[in-house]
């Protein structure tokens, strides 16, 4: 059990070696991951994203693992990159550990250079995300009213602007004189909310008995894939498209700070984002109108 955990966590064996690295050859794309799943760069990482970094270098490591680390040239890694343009987000994301995983061979001494530098992204062309609209969050609240847990776990998304995997884990305990306090899971950052009065209304009708606020129909804690895979359903019956996801909401409820003139700063004060480009990227849907209108006003004000 202790090999199955190191082998789940990228952890040396009790031997010291590296998991997986037994079953690959020295200089290998293959002894390179399994040596990376023990850097600090990787075990430092949130547990979620660890397993997302995991998916990928995993499939890359079936693909070209017995490959010999010295010989990859940037032709090949254009070549590879190129070959899923029909998934471009796939794509830029094997990129990105490409790149990570030469780095560590440049530090090892296993190479010179960085063979995937000049190999350029696949444009995606997309802004991630649908972010719901008003007329979404509408017909969602007109399907599911107040004292539903559907309505419950929208308006914890909506009106906190947090990742499902933050907002599953909220309870009675994360609230202290009107604020929701809660350390990320995904950045380790402490965020606190003033609670909105909708959402007010919403805990006050739909009380819990549990630690978190949101529970299974047999009262088990959501994990965050079941909680989308609920969700989704909700989704469904309030008559919206796939596209509207939780994460969409976080989006919306960045949008409204946004449309609300709330400086970047602020924003990032509520979703616990870490740069302003994070920030721009998720207020892009704002309403350029509404914003126009109160930009023009405030010059009318100085005139």
């Amino acid at each position: 059990m202790e090999a199955y955990q190191a082998a789940l966590e990228g952890k040396p064996t009790a031997a010291g070696k590296a998991v997986g690295a037994e079953r690959s050859a020295p200089g290998s794309i293959s002894a390179l991951i399994a040596l990376y799943y023990t850097t600090p760069a990787f075990r430092t990482l949130a547990a979620s994203t660890q397993v997302t970094y995991r998916g990928i270098l995993e499939r890359f490591r079936k693909a070209h693992g017995d490959k010999r680390i010295a010989t990859l040239k940037r032709e090949h890694v254009r070549h590879i990159i190129r070959s899923m343009q029909e998934t471009p987000s796939a794509a830029n994301n094997l990129l990105d550990r490409i790149r990570g995983l030469m780095q560590l061979a440049i530090e090892e001494g296993l190479r010179e250079d960085d063979p995937s530098l000049g190999v350029k992204k696949i444009s995606t062309k997309t802004d991630g995300f649908y972010t719901w609209s008003e007329t979404d969050i509408a017909q969602f609240e007109a399907q599911f009213p107040i004292g539903t847990r559907a309505r419950l776990a929208f308006s914890l998304l909506l009106y906190t602007a947090q990742r499902r995997s933050d907002v599953v884990r909220m309870g009675p305990q994360h609230i202290s004189d009107g604020v929701l306090t809660i350390r990320q899971q995904k950045t380790g950052m402490e965020v606190g909310i003033p609670i909105h009065p909708e959402l007010h209304r919403v805990l006050n009708a739909t009380p819990t008995q549990h630690l978190a606020f949101l529970v299974t129909a047999q009262g088990k804690p959501f994990t965050p894939p079941g909680f989308t895979n609920w969700f989704r359903e909700c989704v469904h019956k309030a008559g919206l498209s796939d596209g509207c996801s939780p994460h969409g909401l976080r989006k919306a409820a960045a949008r409204r700070l946004a449309e609300a003139g709330c400086t970047a700063h602020e924003i990032m004060a509520v979703t616990g984002h870490q740069s302003l480009e994070e920030v721009e990227r998720y207020t892009r849907a704002a309403g350029r109108r509404g914003l126009a209108a109160r930009a023009m006003g405030r010059l009318e004000t100085k005139s």
